[in-house]
């Protein structure tokens, strides 16, 4: 069962930053536990590296005092946003008036059906679509959430904790 030490071990001298930073981003900060340890389960998904995604499902089950929906949501998410950054990115990166008027044809009803709440669910969204680099999923996320109360300071330490379980995953890998 890999935690979070494991993995920070598990990386070279040449990631010392990423091992230092996976502990700063995931300590404090203006995240609600929830928010901070559903960003990093779906983030470690959306990285696709087996031993982060196993520590970060082992530490937010220990730091969550209800683990199961938070951990659904990323699930979903990471799902979602797979799907939706690869289209809605292609979607802007071609330029075309004439996919953009084409209706997606994608079922996205767990957008609406999530286990935790709206909010918490779009700030996730946005992290994963942070990994995956789709700006426009990024613009519309990061306005969701500004317009359901949470701060820019929350949407900062969201995708800083995207960046770092990215980087993670790279440095597990090389």
């Amino acid at each position: 069962m890999a935690s979070i030490e494991v993995v920070r071990s598990e990386l070279a001298d040449a990631h010392k930053d990423t091992r230092l930073n996976i502990q700063s981003v995931l300590e404090g900060g203006s995240l609600t536990p929830e928010q901070r340890w559903g960003v990093a389960v779906a983030c470690a998904f959306a990285a696709r590296n087996e031993r982060l995604k196993e520590a970060m499902l082992n530490e937010a089950e220990k730091a969550l005092a209800t683990p199961e929906p938070v951990i659904e949501d990323a699930r979903a998410a990471a799902s979602l946003m797979a799907m939706n950054n690869v289209y809605y990115r292609f979607r802007h990166m071609v330029g075309k008036e004439s996919y953009s008027s084409k209706r997606p044809g994608l079922r996205m009803n767990r957008l609406a059906q999530v286990a935790t709440n709206k909010v918490d669910f779009e700030l996730i969204c946005l992290a994963v679509s942070a990994i995956n680099g789709c700006e426009m999923c990024i613009q519309s996320h990061e306005k969701v959430v500004l317009e359901g109360g949470l701060s820019e300071d929350q949407v900062h330490d969201a995708v800083r904790i995207a960046s770092v379980i990215h980087a993670a995953a790279v440095g597990l890998e090389s």
